[in-house]
C-alpha cells in the first residue's frame, strides 16, 4: 500500500463504531487507513485458549478439504449441532427449529440476502466483536432513535432468540477462516477483491485520494469477489479494494460444497481506499 496518497489518514467515524469490542483492537485502529495499509492479525477474545486442541490438530492435516470436514465436526461435536437436546433444548413448540439457526444458515442466508434476518444476525456480531456498527440494512442507519435501526435490532433479536450459542459459533468460524487464510496464502497480507455497484453513491464517500481513489466507508460487514468479470454483473462501477486478509470473514471455498455462490469473499467494514472504474 501507498503511503503517500494523502496527508489527512482518517478513520472510522464516531458515529459508525463503539468504544468497545471483543479483539486486541479497538474499532477506531482497525476500521482507518493506516489499518488497511499495515495490517495485523485481529484475534477474539477466547477462541485460541477454548479451541486450541482443535487448531493442533488442523496443523497436522495437509488437504484443506480434510481441515474443512474437521472443522464441520468440531462445531458439530462443540455446540452439540446434531444432537440440540444435549445443550438444553427441550422438544416441543418451536424449539426445534430454532436450533438449526446454526453458522451456516447464516452464511448461507447473507448468499441469498445480506438485508435478511440472518444479514441482520451477522452485522450484529461483527459489532459485538469488532466495534463496527452497521451502516445500511435494507436502508440506511442512523443512530440509535432512527426507525430504521430500531427495525434492524428488532430483526436481529429474532434471528439470535433461542439459537445454540450463535455468536460463539461465529466467532470459531472467522477464527478458522484466518487460520485457512494464513495456509493457504503464507506471508500475503492482503487480497485484491472487487465490488460492483450502480451508483458510487450507494456507499459513504468521505474524500478523494490525489490519483483519483475513494476513501469510502463501508458497511460494517461487505460481499466481495476475486473475479473482476464477476462483479461487472452487479453494476456499472467496479470497486477494487486491497482487503486485509484478517478482515475476511469467510469466503465460498472455505467449506468447498456447503456455500453458495463462486469466489464470494465477505469482509469485516471501515474506511478503504478504493479504485473506481467502469466497465
Amino acid at each position: 500500500m501507498d503511503d503517500h496518497k494523502t496527508d489527512n489518514v482518517p478513520t472510522v467515524p464516531a458515529y459508525a463504531r463503539v468504544p468497545f469490542n471483543r479483539c486486541n483492537l479497538p474499532a477506531v485502529i482497525l476500521g482507518s487507513l493506516t489499518y488497511q495499509r499495515h495490517p495485523v492479525p485481529l484475534v477474539l477474545d477466547g477462541v485460541a485458549a477454548l479451541h486450541h486442541r482443535f487448531f493442533e490438530q488442523l496443523d497436522t492435516i495437509d488437504d484443506a478439504g480434510h481441515r474443512a470436514t474437521h472443522f464441520m465436526a468440531h462445531m458439530s461435536a462443540h455446540f452439540s449441532l446434531e444432537h440440540p437436546e444435549e445443550a438444553g433444548f427441550v422438544s416441543g413448540r418451536g424449539g426445534k427449529g430454532r436450533t438449526r439457526a446454526d453458522y451456516l444458515r447464516q452464511v448461507r442466508g447473507w448468499s441469498f440476502d445480506a438485508n435478511g434476518r440472518e444479514g441482520a444476525v451477522l452485522k450484529a456480531w461483527v459489532t459485538s466483536r469488532f466495534g463496527l456498527l452497521p451502516r445500511f440494512h435494507r436502508e440506511p442507519l442512523g443512530d440509535y432513535a432512527d426507525n430504521a435501526y430500531a427495525a434492524f435490532l428488532e430483526e436481529m433479536c429474532r434471528g439470535l432468540y433461542g439459537t445454540n450459542a450463535l455468536e460463539a459459533q461465529l466467532d470459531l468460524l472467522y477464527s478458522y477462516c484466518q487460520y485457512e487464510l494464513a495456509r493457504r496464502y503464507p506471508g500475503e497480507t492482503h487480497l485484491v477483491l472487487y465490488r460492483g455497484v450502480n451508483r458510487v453513491g450507494e456507499h459513504e464517500v468521505l474524500g478523494r485520494e490525489r490519483d483519483g481513489g475513494l476513501r469510502v466507508l463501508f458497511n460494517n460487514l461487505n460481499s466481495f469477489t476475486r473475479v473482476r468479470e464477476r462483479a461487472d454483473e452487479f453494476g456499472d462501477y467496479i470497486l477494487t479494494v486491497a482487503v486485509p486478509l484478517a478482515k475476511i470473514f469467510f469466503f465460498t471455498q472455505l467449506l468447498p460444497g456447503r456455500l453458495r455462490g463462486e469466489e464470494e469473499y465477505v469482509a469485516i467494514g471501515g474506511v478503504y481506499e478504493v479504485a473506481l472504474t467502469t466497465h
